[in-house]
């Protein structure tokens, strides 16, 4: 229920507004530092649904980027992983109902230079007219993570996850995914900060000041949720 206590900022309530806004960002963001108040929110919303958020620097920093890079690599020669990139993207000549597949105008620009390990989601081949930008040398990646890897875990993942992302954009945030490690076993286990007490790195966020993301097509509720009369 979107109700609380009565000027909570992390109230559902508070947050409403952020679902309409809220779109998932694969341009470049600026290098601008985030305000520890802003980190400190996000913090507390992810810990409000019982994980840990944590924001990669150093060394740390450097080895999730190279993490998801080599991911990224086996991606794009994965007859498997290239499979799945078709399922859930859509190309100009796709024949499927326009609701199904990330498309061709949200796939954002390509990455010219900086260490910013964005997922290609055309699978290294060429769009017509798709830019070539450069992006962050060192962007700003936040890891959620959890004690254990259960299935109550990776619901409150989905749970923390949401309200981090609607967290930011209140905070004029934009976000995206970098999900590439997590779908390599043997390169999950190293994203964890060996600092850290969590072990199961459950998402990796990068956060940033730039464009607020493109909107994308939305299935219909009935397709997507069972309503109980």
């Amino acid at each position: 229920t979107l109700t609380g206590p009565l000027g909570d900022k992390d109230d559902p309530a508070a947050l409403y507004p952020a679902v309409h806004t809220r779109h998932t960002s694969r341009y470049p963001f600026a290098e601008t530092p985030l305000p520890d108040a802003v980190l400190t929110a996000l913090a507390e919303a992810a810990h409000r649904e019982h994980l840990s958020l944590s924001f990669a620097s150093g060394w740390h920093l450097r080895s999730v980027m190279d993490l998801a890079l080599e991911a990224e690599a086996r991606n794009l020669t994965d007859a498997g992983a290239a499979a799945d990139l078709a399922r859930f993207t859509r190309r100009a000549d796709d024949t499927r109902p326009a609701t199904e597949g990330v498309p061709e105008y949200a796939f954002g620009p390509r990455r010219r230079i900086g260490k910013a390990p964005m997922r290609d989601f055309a699978g290294g081949k060429p769009i017509p007219g798709r830019p070539t930008v450069d992006f962050e040398t060192a962007p700003h990646l936040a890891l959620l993570s959890t004690a254990r890897d259960r299935p109550l875990d990776w619901m409150r993942t989905g749970q923390a996850t949401e309200r981090v992302l609607l967290r930011a954009t209140v905070e004029g945030v934009s976000t995206s995914f970098l999900t590439q490690a997590l779908e390599w076993h043997d390169l999950r286990w190293p994203l964890r900060d060996p600092m850290s007490g969590n072990a199961y790195v459950q998402m990796v966020l990068r956060l940033g000041y730039g464009p607020p993301g493109t909107r994308t097509p939305r299935r219909p509720v009935h397709d997507v949720l069972d309503l109980e009369p």
